[in-house]
């Protein structure tokens, strides 16, 4: 791999991520003191509840889309998205309701503007990772960090303004999709993306495409819908099991540790798709692209997270009020687990490029075997996340040794994407 051509690529990216991160984390010491625990945590669960349904809008097709740089093959990806995006965000629209008149008690504690607007801020997630995806196809990174400076510089600014209006925790929510729509209207101007062709059923080249990259749906979704539920479980059973507060409180962890390092990692998982996908099918092989990633996301992370590991406490009080102390020293316990998360997420596409989804899938399963065993385990809240972060990196030890020996793949070019081409029968 040339390596001037990804660090030019992946300092693109960084620059707008860095930029588009700043402006929440800067706002997040003002939000803090104009919203409750309590908000926090509701706005946390009601983002957990959109992560999920948009990983299952897009049915993981948006990676196939990399995959693809034909016009027609990228315009059904996108029509296929903002079939299956409707449709989901329909039914949990639907679904968030029906469970709030059954009574369930996390239901209950969101409020109807929560309720009623899940769907709005599913179809937009997902409609927005299709479109980042179609800017990596075509190496359009500037364009893509353009997009999320305005999107998350919207966010910020927003619920700001709504929580001086008075909104309360309805302002997190609003003011995240007013977010996702301004990202959202900037990717589409400024990319200019198939439009998509959406119908009351699927046509038959649509249908088409499902078959052809049936693995991502097969594989990739119930390996990216496992992680994703992995990741969002301790903040739905923290709520349920020790109150909205102390959910309010892992939430603001949760942003410590993600503000300086899930972006970041995004941004450089956008150049390694790329790259990776490129050596694969010149070479058979992508251990240039995976030797490179792995040590510029070592470098990246490992600073934010000895300071967060050093003086998160500390830092937490100073920084949102000493009411959210405690939330530091939950990110002091899981600082290395973000940093295991923060190395081997991006480079998990090697699963994808190679063909192991199936191998994958496995790994998610022991995964929320682990986080599902851990979090009902009867255990105070901090031998919980002691026990969270140990488990929990263990396997990302795993995950990133299998990633590592899928990249140095010696079969000929073709074969590791022979899951993506179509074939006959199921």
């Amino acid at each position: 791999m040339n390596v001037p051509v990804f660090w030019k690529h992946a300092t693109t990216v960084l620059t707008g991520t860095v930029i588009a991160q700043a402006l929440p984390v800067l706002a997040g010491p003002l939000i803090t003191r104009l919203c409750t625990p309590a908000d926090l945590g509701e706005f946390s669960v009601w983002m957990g509840v959109i992560a999920i349904t948009a990983t299952v809008a897009t049915l993981r097709l948006e990676a196939a889309m990399i995959l693809d740089h034909d016009s027609d093959d990228q315009q059904t990806c996108f029509s296929v998205v903002a079939y299956f995006s409707t449709i989901f965000a329909i039914l949990i629209t639907l679904l968030a309701i029906f469970v709030h008149f059954l009574g369930i008690e996390q239901a209950k504690r969101l409020s109807w503007f929560g309720l009623m607007t899940i769907g709005l801020g599913a179809w937009l997630t997902a409609y927005n990772q299709s479109l980042i995806a179609y800017a990596t196809s075509y190496h359009a990174f500037a364009k893509s960090a353009m997009a999320k400076i305005c999107g998350a510089g919207t966010i910020a600014v927003g619920q700001l303004i709504f929580l001086f209006a008075g909104a309360g925790g309805g302002g997190l929510l609003a003011g995240q999709l007013l977010g996702l729509l301004v990202g959202l209207g900037v990717a589409i101007h400024l990319l200019s993306p198939p439009r998509p062709s959406i119908g009351l059923t699927l046509t038959g080249p649509q249908l088409n495409y499902l078959r052809k990259h049936r693995s991502f749906w097969r594989f990739s979704l119930p390996s990216g819908l496992l992680n994703i539920v992995a990741g969002k479980f301790p903040i739905f059973l923290i709520g349920a099991k020790y109150g909205l507060f102390a959910a309010g409180l892992y939430a603001l962890t949760e942003r410590i540790l993600t503000a300086p390092i899930s972006l970041l990692a995004a941004s450089v998982l956008e150049v390694f798709k790329r790259q990776s996908v490129h050596e694969y099918q010149t070479l058979g092989n992508c251990r240039e692209a995976f030797s490179s990633t792995f040590k510029a996301l070592v470098l990246l992370g490992a600073g934010p997270a000895l300071i967060i590991f050093l003086f998160g406490p500390d830092l937490c009080a100073w920084a949102f009020g000493t009411p959210w102390r405690e939330a530091g020293e939950f990110a002091q316990i899981l600082a290395p687990l973000y940093f295991m998360n923060f190395v081997a997420s991006p480079l998990s596409y090697v699963f994808a490029v190679a063909g192991k989804q199936k191998i994958e899938l496995m790994w998610q399963v022991a995964l929320f075997i682990a986080t599902f065993t851990v979090f009902l385990a009867p255990f105070s809240l901090r031998a919980t996340l002691w026990n969270y972060m140990l488990g929990y990196s263990s396997l990302y030890v795993i995950y990133l040794f299998m990633s590592y020996k899928f990249s140095r793949n010696s079969v000929p070019a073709s074969s590791g994407l022979n899951n993506s081409q179509p074939i006959s029968g199921v």
